[in-house]
């Protein structure tokens, strides 16, 4: 795989984004692409397109926000229509992958590093990206 790797968190209003560096070792957090109401996506969808294109991407991962005890909810549900949808605007294959905690785990990093002072919210999700992002790059070449 020549292309990057790009990690999204798929939020109501939100979707953090990450991708990985030209080799494909490391995710890190790029933007938060925000929008009015959760239906409306043509602009989100707009911008995950534009960076696809971009950053050359070959392959998009999308948070899967299972419940604790590993059960699907609606928002699992409505994770997989977006990255469904994902797919089928722009041929890029997608996988999702186990986001549960990632959330919690962005909120410390943030508050344990002091980055992002004036806003600490606004990059959450940009950074639980980057960590479902490395997620799925650790359980890749565990498996390899």
């Amino acid at each position: 795989m020549s292309g990057r790797i790009l990690g999204l968190d798929y939020g109501s209003k939100t979707v953090g984004v990450a991708v990985t560096d030209g080799l494909g070792l490391t995710a890190g957090s790029l933007e938060t692409i925000t929008r009015t109401k959760e239906n409306h996506l043509r602009q989100t969808y707009r911008r995950v397109e534009e960076i696809i294109k971009e950053y050359e991407v070959e392959l998009i991962i999308v948070g899967l926000p299972l419940n604790m005890d590993g059960t699907e909810g609606e928002r699992a549900a409505l994770a997989r229509s977006f990255a469904k949808e994902l797919t089928k605007r722009t041929g890029v294959e997608t996988v999702m992958q186990d986001e549960r905690l990632t959330t919690v785990e962005a909120a410390e990093i943030i508050s344990l590093t002091g980055n992002y002072k004036k806003d600490p919210k606004a990059h959450i999700d940009a950074m639980a990206a980057a960590i479902i992002l490395t997620d799925y790059l650790d359980q890749r070449n565990t498996n390899e």
